[in-house]
């Protein structure tokens, strides 16, 4: 019978896509968008240059100079500082847009009035006439120290570089303004080109407002510059774009954030070129925006969160605490504090928190002058309609005909797809592309029809499929083969016994068998010796796997960490770990086993290093220490370069953690420290060079090795080929301690830094790397110590030998080896090499040199 159309999978789907049509503009859908443009935000890295400096009025300041609304001397002892120190521009962002009447300050003024009119000096006897004169002189005094509005506007007038904050409110204009704005703002109003007669067509315009409160005359006419300070948020409440432009009326002003920009470029209200629907440019700089002229605002990231821009306490600025280079620079003064003002939401609130206005401003202003925006191209509409019509092309005729599995593969390539996609626009070219609402349709489309075909025509099916003993025995083969035993005998204990399922559980006990796992190896046995205990050598084999159950546990013996997983008997199968079949043991590291291994499945040899970390940490740390362990091996695997040990796998059986990494042919270079087994110069300067361009790669992308020595640089002789190996296993056993207590490791090539425990970084791999160079050139460690602490002491103090004193011919063929060799041991991190990238270019201009 011909199913109904509507109960088809391709009906279901163009339901959910008509359905999701009319959402992509529903606040949740948006909402997603915003979510992926701010992880766009946060993943895209650019430079926000050295102009900008904040003073901020935080809690500190407020402790120590009292609540708020301070004094406007105050304010204006800080433009005095900040005009001395040669500030190119003052952006002041809060707004003055009341007068501040000190208490007496209108006593004083009706005193000095009545004095005045009371008793002119002119008129006065001789004797009272100086009394007089003098009363009006302290009276005149008095009422200058009072009137603060004076003193702030006298500092904004011998600045001449201050940039004031005005509010305006947002609104639908009707009618005409209330009244007419004061001269001092409408001097900074913009001129504007309507070459689209975008006025009169009714938009797209600028945000219009309604409401303007301009600051107080006194202060305002002293400002080289006001504008307005409007903080637009969007559809879920956070902070990404800035209107530069708002239209109050018929009349058009700019931001304070691009006023402040214009001024610290030299430039006026008149540079400001605006053309309504297109953009905003400043002289030569073309500020990217929307039709609205809004800047969606690059917001720049901090190491660690921390804030990109140097922020100074108004306080400390204000006593001489601390004495920034303002010079040249625009310095933002605003507040932090808590209660004054309100923190926003931005892209960078899940990293630095919620932001200050004038954070946002510095961020602003940086995304201004450096050209730093996101961008939402005039076509993104079309292919953004475009990639949702392939979605819903893809859910109505493709998907119904896939597959579960396949179409499960399809819709999770679609979907990275997408998001990568928005992702490489964003941080590459700085577009923004909203592919949300398609990736949401394809994920909530995928879901609910495979739902629907499972529930409507598979669920019957599958269920007597799964009951049915072929099914079960061949899905214990396939669990079998992947390794999940212990499911695989949950399937085969459903079967009917017979001669065919003894096999099949013969086998499986084996497997166990080499995992070393014979309690379940026993009960497989068990199970097996209730139907035929005659089978093959099943009694041999229940003895043995009783007997092993007893005295072998996984990662314990031999006497060392990680004991060996190979056993003397020779009746026990090669043993397993994860998918790897030990072939043998290669050697012992300091907290395990490294084993010779097989993948059988693509027959690929493997070097397999153990890690017994239940005998290394105590129970209260080990979980911890185990989510540690396989961050650093996923973030080392990450890691492809030639010079670098590939990581293939990373797994645990019981509380022993391991990883497969590629099998590497030669030895380490620990055979080339010593003075009588030297390498050659030239090829020790090669091999450094190689180790210096590996560890460039790995800083890039953020991976510390924190433990380079010559037992961990692996070298073929052969092919002259290097690899480095065990990167991040330092930062797990840095809390790991020998039976003996001591600490695992030397400190001999070590960073000064990393010894006092400091937070280390890719410099200190070069330190070590440095230390490396010296002792393959000259046979010795350029730090030696008769204790630990001495030889910690000199790492950190005291100069190494010059290489010359102990190879005197270097001096001749390699005399430009010394400084380089220097620099690297450079104790003062800033003076260091900052990059393998310098290391490898000055090794090989001085291998290229010719000697004296």
């Amino acid at each position: 019978m011909k199913q109904s159309f509507w109960k088809t999978d391709w009906f279901a789907g163009l339901v959910i896509s008509i359905a999701f049509l009319f959402a992509l503009n529903s606040t949740w859908i948006q909402s997603l968008e915003r979510v992926a443009y701010d992880f766009g935000v946060r993943a895209s890295s650019r430079d926000p240059g050295n102009k900008i400096a904040i003073v901020d009025i935080d809690d500190a300041s407020i402790g120590s100079l009292g609540r708020w609304p301070w004094s406007r001397a105050i304010i204006a002892r800080m433009i005095n500082k900040l005009a001395n120190a040669k500030a190119k521009v003052i952006g002041y962002t809060v707004f003055l847009s009341e007068p501040q009447v000190d208490p007496g300050l209108k006593q004083i003024r009706e005193l000095s009035t009545f004095v005045a009119r009371s008793l002119p000096a002119r008129d006065a006897p001789p004797t009272v006439k100086p009394a007089i004169v003098e009363l009006s002189s302290r009276l005149q005094e008095a009422e200058q120290n009072l009137d603060t509005d004076r003193q702030l506007a006298a500092s904004f007038e011998k600045a001449g570089n201050v940039v004031l904050a005005m509010q305006f409110n947002p609104g639908e204009i009707v009618g005409n303004p209330s009244g007419k704005l004061p001269d001092y703002v409408l001097r900074d109003t913009l001129a504007v080109k309507d070459p689209e007669g975008l006025e009169q067509a009714g938009g797209p315009l600028p945000l219009s407002t309604v409401e303007a409160v301009p600051p107080i005359e006194t202060l305002g006419s002293r400002a080289a510059g006001i504008g307005h300070l409007v903080n637009l948020l969007d559809v879920d409440g956070a902070l990404r774009t800035e209107p530069l432009v708002v239209r109050y009326y018929d009349k058009y002003f700019p931001s304070e954030a691009l006023m402040i920009a214009a001024k610290s470029l030299n430039l006026g209200v008149k540079d400001i070129q605006v053309t309504l629907g297109e953009g905003v440019r400043l002289k030569n700089l073309n500020i990217r925006t929307d039709p609205y002229l809004q800047m969606q605002t690059f917001f720049y990231k901090g190491e660690q969160g921390k804030s990109v821009f140097p922020r100074f306490s108004f306080v400390d600025v204000l006593n001489d605490k601390v004495k920034p280079d303002f010079a040249g620079k625009i310095v933002l003064i605003g507040a932090s504090a808590f209660g004054l003002g309100s923190s926003m939401a931005t892209p960078l609130s899940s990293v630095e928190g919620p932001m200050a206005p004038v954070m946002v401003m510095a961020h602003t202003v940086a995304s201004i002058l450096n050209q730093n925006f996101f961008v939402t191209p005039s076509w993104a509409t079309a292919v953004e309609m475009l990639v949702f019509l392939l979605v819903a092309a893809y859910l109505i005729a493709v998907l119904p005909r896939l597959k579960a599995a396949t179409a499960a593969g399809v819709s999770a390539t679609i979907l990275i797809a997408l998001f990568g996609t928005h992702l490489l626009l964003m941080t590459t070219k700085g577009m923004w592309l909203q592919f949300m609402g398609a990736a949401a349709l394809l994920f909530t489309g995928h879901l609910l029809m495979t739902t629907k075909r499972y529930l409507v025509t598979e669920r019957g099916k599958l269920k007597s499929e799964t009951e049915s003993a072929e099914s079960n025995r061949q899905l214990g083969l396939s669990l079998q083969q992947s390794g999940q035993l212990d499911m695989a005998f949950e399937r085969f204990r459903r079967l009917p016994m017979d001669d065919s399922v003894m096999e099949l559980l013969y086998n499986l006990a084996g497997d166990f068998e080499r995992k070393r796992q014979f309690s379940k190896a026993n009960s497989v046995y068990a199970l097996m010796a209730q139907f035929n205990k005659k089978f093959r050598d099943l009694e041999q084999r229940m003895t043995r796997a009783k007997a092993l159950e007893d005295t072998v546990m996984l990662g314990g013996g031999s006497g060392h960490p990680g004991g060996t997983m190979l056993l003397a008997d020779g009746g026990v199968q090669k043993p397993m770990l994860g998918r790897y079949e030990v072939e043998k043991e290669l050697g012992k590291g300091a907290m395990g086993v490294v084993y010779l291994g097989k993948d059988p499945k693509i027959n690929r040899v493997v070097a397999i290093k153990t890690m017994a970390l239940s005998q290394e940490f105590p129970p209260d740390e080990l979980e911890e220490v185990k989510a540690r362990f396989f961050r650093e091996a996923e973030t080392a695997g990450r890691l492809t370069h030639p010079n670098i040990v590939s990581i293939y796998d990373v797994g645990e059986e019981h509380d022993l953690a391991y990883i497969a990494m590629e099998f590497l042919h030669g030895h380490d270079l620990t055979r080339y420290t010593k003075k009588e087994n030297l390498l050659p110069v030239p090829l020790v300067m090669g091999i450094i060079y190689k180790a210096a361009l590996a560890l460039d790669y790995a800083h890039g992308l953020h991976v510390v090795h924190r433990d380079i020595k010559p037992a961990n640089i692996m070298y073929n002789p052969d092919a002259k080929q290097i690899k480095l190996t065990d990167f991040g296993i330092a930062r797990i056993t840095d809390s790991s301690k020998t039976k003996t207590g001591m600490v695992l490791g030397t400190p001999s090539y070590m960073s000064p830094e990393q010894l006092s425990g400091k937070k280390i970084d890719g410099r200190s791999d070069l330190f070590s790397l440095g230390v490396m160079l010296y002792q393959m050139i000259t046979g010795n460690l350029p730090f030696k110590g008769d204790s630990m602490a001495t030889l910690m002491y000199k790492i950190a103090n005291e100069p190494h030998q010059d290489i010359f004193k102990m190879r005197p011919e270097l001096a001749k063929t390699k005399p430009c080896l010394q400084a380089i060799i220097n620099k690297m041991l450079e104790k003062d991190l800033t003076k260091r090499y900052q990059t393998g990238a310098e290391i490898a270019k000055d090794l090989q201009a001085c291998a290229k040199q010719k000697g004296n």
